[in-house]
């Protein structure tokens, strides 16, 4: 492959930059990633590494389009929203008519310790999209355990943090964090708010940070966790040399709970939603057409190829084919729980 060859015409600005070069631009059409989620930070990540020509994108997300997702989730119309369609679709459909020559693979589930060696185990770095603690611990037990690398970010309000964190060479997670941070303690876009150019700029530093260890050039990663607060003006660097510990339960002493489904809830609360997905015990499909028959006798039914959601009582109960659920309206998972057992079953 030369400048000259048709493919590479679309990175020509790209192929220009002399540390990434004809070579570096090689690598990311030859590179593979996954996108765990596709809200948010995600969508704006997925959007720029398949611009940038990364050859195989596999975005996995559970949630769908609603409108008020539509002010910092780039990939998002009001007709998606609409139609109700599940993030990754959306993102897929998107991103398709963006640059048709790569290849992406949407996923519409929830990740978590059954899944997430099938969904990883061909690509060569996760992307961090998440809007919880669990996930990101789970993907930290997978990447140590397989020396796979991984791009850690947040944001909530005006702020947000990014780490790119691999294995054997950095502090992981659970170095930073050996547990997860309180619930009730941390707050989410529900009670904080979050502003879309926060979004934007995390979700810029993970993807150069993805493109530069997928383009060969390993050695320039960002070696701290960079803290940005837009509101206040101010972008600190934390220094994470000494971060790395022998005695951490995952990278030191090899112990991987969240991997093997050790820990982990089945109910998890919905960044700023007043939702709960609840997670079923068996992964087997969903008959939608059976069950939104069913569910029509107890209340307003609308349905899609991908989900059904029932509106009854003041909550909105939306399930998808691999049998998850959400129930809006609560924010407390035993609530949820008794609607979902009431009006579904369990």
């Amino acid at each position: 492959m030369s400048l000259n060859d048709p493919q590479l015409d679309r990175y020509l600005r790209q192929v220009r930059y002399t540390p990434l070069g004809e070579s570096g631009q090689r690598r990311l059409l030859e590179s593979r990633v996954l996108i765990c989620g596709c809200g948010a930070l995600g969508s704006v990540v997925a959007d720029t590494l398949v611009r940038a020509g990364v050859g195989f994108v596999r975005i996995v997300d559970r949630d769908f389009v609603e409108i008020d997702n539509l002010h910092r989730q780039v990939l998002f119309d009001e007709k998606d929203a609409a139609e109700q369609l599940p993030k990754a679709v959306a993102a897929a459909n998107r991103l398709t008519r963006v640059n048709s020559s790569i290849a992406i693979e949407p996923v519409v589930t929830d990740i978590n310790a059954e899944n997430i060696r099938r969904l990883a185990e061909d690509v060569q770095l996760v992307v961090d999209g998440t809007d919880n603690f669990e996930t990101r611990y789970l993907v930290n037990d997978y990447a140590v355990a397989t020396s796979k690398p991984w791009v850690f970010g947040g944001c909530v309000g005006a702020e947000g943090q990014t780490l790119a964190i691999v294995p054997g060479e950095t502090p992981c997670l659970s170095c930073l964090m050996p547990e997860p941070p309180p619930a009730a303690a941390l707050p989410t876009c529900e009670t904080a708010g979050v502003l879309g150019p926060i979004v934007n700029i995390i979700a810029s530093l993970q993807a150069i940070e993805a493109i530069k260890l997928l383009s060969g050039n390993r050695d320039q990663l960002n070696p701290a966790m960079t803290i940005v607060d837009l509101w206040n003006n101010q972008i600190r660097s934390i220094g994470m040399a000494s971060g790395r510990s022998d005695s951490c339960p995952t990278c030191g002493m090899r112990n991987f709970p969240w991997l093997e489904g050790k820990r982990g809830s089945t109910a998890t609360r919905l960044c700023g939603r007043n939702s709960v997905q609840i997670s079923p015990s068996s992964s087997e499909p969903i008959e939608l057409a059976s069950l939104a028959e069913k569910l029509r006798r107890v209340g307003k039914v609308t349905a899609n190829p991908f989900l059904i959601r029932l509106a009854v009582e003041g909550y909105l109960i939306t399930i998808f084919t691999d049998g998850r659920t959400l129930v809006g309206g609560t924010d407390d998972p035993s609530v949820a729980r008794t609607v979902l057992a009431k009006y579904v079953g369990s």
